[in-house]
């Protein structure tokens, strides 16, 4: 299916690995020109060339003339005013004029609501509401104006059904879920521009190893023994990959998903037991 996106331009957050970048090479594959951002520049820089490589790929192999997609690379932290004006400015971008903006923020640390203090919850609201409000904020007009816009927010399945170690998670990114879906009912929803919510559940990044690894150690498991007894938990009995969670991103960010806006989109693999 060609998703019809071909030439527009996207910005996508946390991109050097995991989700972010799964979401970067499935809209370069649709020949989609990315800005890509991570704070890390060496694993950033790693990720353009791969992507730029997987560009020239699909040009050469679809018989193709003219330029293949491109890539471009800011390391910045995007939390930060001083981050958003790098992604912003960059040589050769698009200015503010986004087609296509992917949010993206690691999620906060885990642990006890007791042992968090004030700036604790600062930090996770700044990164996980605030920034992607911040970046709806600069670029949802220019998007309504030229009648084309797609914003994915990529989440966590913790909005749908919270854990009680993941507060932090669960209260700052509840609140760009509520803002979200005021905002992609206004006006904007009229001309075009879509805002969805995509909620990922367990997927095989290195996020998930971490957590992984640290669970296995508190209960005195084996690595192995844990991820095959999270997989037995989920229907499809896997971990999911973040090439399909690209897929998914880059569906809604085409112009087939015109109709679905302020949407949670939850990819899981059947975890969630719930009806709605």
């Amino acid at each position: 299916m060609d998703l019809g996106i071909a030439g527009k331009w996207a910005l996508v957050c946390g991109a050097s690995k995991g989700l972010g970048y799964g979401c970067a090479q499935a809209l370069v594959r649709e020949g989609v020109n990315v800005v890509i951002n991570a704070r890390s520049a060496e694993a950033l820089e790693q990720a353009a060339t791969r992507l730029i490589a997987e560009s020239a790929n699909k040009t050469s192999a679809s018989g193709q003339k003219g330029a293949s997609p491109q890539v471009l690379a800011v390391a910045a932290d995007i939390t930060t005013s001083e981050g958003r004006a790098a992604v912003f400015s960059v040589a050769g971008g698009p200015g503010r004029d986004f087609d296509i903006v992917v949010t993206n923020a690691g999620g906060p640390p885990t642990g006890d609501f007791r042992d968090w203090n004030r700036d604790a919850w600062i930090k996770a609201v700044d990164a996980n509401m605030l920034t992607p409000i911040e970046l709806i904020q600069a670029t949802v007009d220019g998007m309504a104006a030229r009648g084309f816009g797609r914003i994915v927010n990529i989440t966590s399945s913790a909005v749908k059904a919270p854990i009680d170690i993941l507060g932090l998670s669960n209260g700052a990114r509840s609140g760009l879920t509520g803002f979200v879906a005021g905002v992609s009912r206004s006006k904007i929803a009229a001309s075009g521009v879509t805002i969805n919510n995509l909620l990922p559940g367990k997927f095989d990044t290195d996020r998930l190893a971490a957590t992984v690894t640290a669970a296995a150690s508190k209960a005195g498991k084996s690595v192995q023994d844990v991820r095959s007894a999270q997989q037995a938990q989920i229907p499809a009995g896997r971990y999911g990959t973040a090439e399909e969670f690209g897929a998914i991103c880059a569906f809604l960010c085409s112009v087939h998903a015109g109709y679905m806006t302020g949407q949670n989109v939850l990819a899981d693999g059947g975890a969630y037991p719930g009806t709605f």
